[in-house]
């Protein structure tokens, strides 16, 4: 079947399409006839060998972390799902081929009238954002929260989600150009990291009091602004590393910014059971269903055109998803 990824770790040139064989569906899994699937900034970390630990690939190593498409085929023991059904899945490497083989417990039914296009969009951002949001720093009504990448899929959806959940959300972007995005999805305010300012204007914003959550999804960048716009007590909530990762932090530095809470969410650490993945994924699908969440997709390339995603992802400042069609 054809597929897409890798070898041998590397830089762009290391992606390439691939020809491997198609596999049965073991006890308990699902064969998935792939229609779409997400490139994100994980991928370009997989390429890059950029994990603690990685080990490099023995042989060929298939991309994507997300995908939506049709099940083809049941393994024994597989109830509640049948050929043909149509559903959505995250988290497990593989995507980006024509088929893919995975636990069945790991797919979540696609609603009828929901594009599968939209499904795969909203796996990996909108299961981070619930996460984020109900799991790791549960928001409340009259919560101040900053949200820095607020440009980012991710960064997007957060916005959203915090805003049905009754917060003031401040929101930061990397450029000028589109400080209106955030506000244009709900955003309370919005600051230009550019500027340098961040702290002082979250401080005015918040009459002095700062925020109680911080979302950081940029990484080195910022890690220290979210710091210190975080109030006594508060939370810092790293998910992400849209730019350079954070290096280390030093527990004296979260003490004397008023004992701060910090934690690097790993999205499969809220993902460990069909449980808690459909619960997820489902409060996500009905979120969109009832408007109350949209996510933009900002590119569809054909499967031997995938690398044209990564380059997307990696260097053209995305601010929507990037999809390969199968």
């Amino acid at each position: 079947m054809r597929a897409f990824g890798i070898k041998a770790f590397g830089g762009a040139g290391a992606l390439q399409s691939l020809d491997i064989e198609a596999v049965a569906p073991l006890a308990g899994e699902v064969r998935v006839k792939v229609m779409f699937a997400g490139v994100n900034a994980v991928d370009v970390h997989a390429r890059s060998g950029n994990f603690l630990g990685a080990q490099a690939p023995g042989g060929p190593m298939v991309l994507g972390y997300e995908g939506a498409g049709e099940i083809e085929a049941v393994g024994d023991g597989v109830g509640g799902l049948r050929p043909g059904d149509r559903v959505a899945w995250c988290g497990i490497p593989g995507s980006l081929a024509e088929y893919q083989v995975m636990p069945a417990w790991r797919a979540v039914p696609v609603p009828d009238h929901m594009p599968l296009d939209i499904a795969c969009a909203l796996q990996l951002d909108g299961a981070l954002a619930h996460a984020l949001t109900v799991s790791a720093f549960p928001v409340r009504g009259g919560d101040q929260l900053l949200i820095q990448g607020a440009e980012t899929v991710s960064g997007q959806l957060l916005v959203q989600v915090a805003k049905s959940l009754g917060a003031t959300v401040i929101a930061t972007v990397g450029r000028d150009e589109i400080a209106a995005m955030p506000l244009a999805i709900g955003a309370d305010h919005v600051v230009v990291r550019s500027g340098g300012t961040v702290v002082s204007q979250v401080e005015e914003l918040t009459a002095g009091r700062y925020c109680n959550g911080v979302f950081d999804g940029v990484g080195e960048e910022t890690i220290t602004a979210s710091i210190d716009c975080c109030r006594r007590r508060g939370a810092v909530l790293l998910h992400g590393a849209q730019g350079q990762p954070v290096a280390s932090i030093s527990p004296d530095q979260l003490a004397a910014a008023g004992s701060i809470f910090l934690t690097r969410v790993h999205l499969p650490d809220y993902m460990q059971d069909q449980t808690e993945v459909h619960w997820r994924i489902s409060d996500v699908f009905n979120a969109w269903q009832q408007s109350h969440l949209k996510v933009s997709i900002a590119r569809i390339v054909a499967l031997e055109a995938a690398g044209d995603a990564f380059d997307f992802v990696e260097h053209g400042g995305a601010m929507g998803k990037a999809l390969v069609r199968i």
